[in-house]
């Protein structure tokens, strides 16, 4: 396996993946360890809003696990499809639809939530907004590390 594409969807999975626990929790205005129980509530149900730290932590595990899966997908795309780290602001915005759509209308409905989520427009638009965000992280490692240019800032 090559190190690079590792480290991409490693490091682009625990970004986006670290930045999408904050996201929600301004979205909707409750705290960060809300948010992580309320992940951790697609394998344990609604007893993870009891269960405190245990059921937080078991959240972030299961939130770094499902984005460093997340961006392995999209990496091991890049590897054979180079347009997506050639056009990575597009395919990243792509992604990010992609990433909404099956997590909201097909993980979520499948978990113990048992349900798709319920967005008012603003909810919706703002969660679409943070899955774009996670897309382009996403994209922008692959890029980075695929494509060997690992500078912050354009070359001078």
């Amino acid at each position: 396996m090559n190190r690079n594409a590792v480290l991409a969807f490693v490091y682009g999975g625990f970004v986006a993946g670290t930045i999408d626990i904050f996201a929600p929790a301004l979205i909707y205005m409750v705290t960060p360890m809300r948010i992580l129980q309320a992940i951790a509530r697609g394998l344990l149900g609604s007893a993870s809003f009891e269960m405190g730290v245990t059921s937080a932590a078991l959240g972030l595990v299961l939130q770094w696990l499902m984005s460093i899966l997340i961006a392995a997908i999209f990496v091991f795309a890049a590897l054979r499809l180079r347009v997506l780290v050639q056009r990575w602001i597009a395919a990243g915005l792509a992604y990010g639809v992609v990433v909404f759509i099956v997590m909201n209308y097909v993980v979520v409905p499948l978990s113990a939530v048992g349900k798709v989520p319920t967005f008012t427009t603003l909810t919706f638009t703002l969660n679409l907004l943070a899955m774009l965000l996670f897309g382009l992280i996403v994209s922008w490692f692959a890029n980075r590390f695929l494509t060997g240019t690992r500078t912050m800032l354009p070359a001078t």
